[in-house]
């Protein structure tokens, strides 16, 4: 059976991989959340009441 220790380099590059997986994952939920709010801006100027809602229910569900 293989035993981990707390320090051991297999265990710090899964640190560093979930770091990494859990950063771009947010980085990736902000950018969404910028598009999505650039579109609903978008969608106030050209008075598009149901993309707005729609877009803001989106942004509401990713919040």
């Amino acid at each position: 059976m293989e035993k981990r220790l707390l320090n051991s380099p297999q265990q710090s590059e899964e640190n560093v991989s979930q770091l990494a997986e859990q950063v771009l994952n947010q980085a990736l939920k902000e950018y969404r959340k910028e598009k999505l709010r650039e579109k609903i801006d978008e969608a106030l100027t050209n008075r598009n009441k149901d993309e707005f809602f729609r877009l803001t229910d989106e942004l509401k569900m990713i919040s």
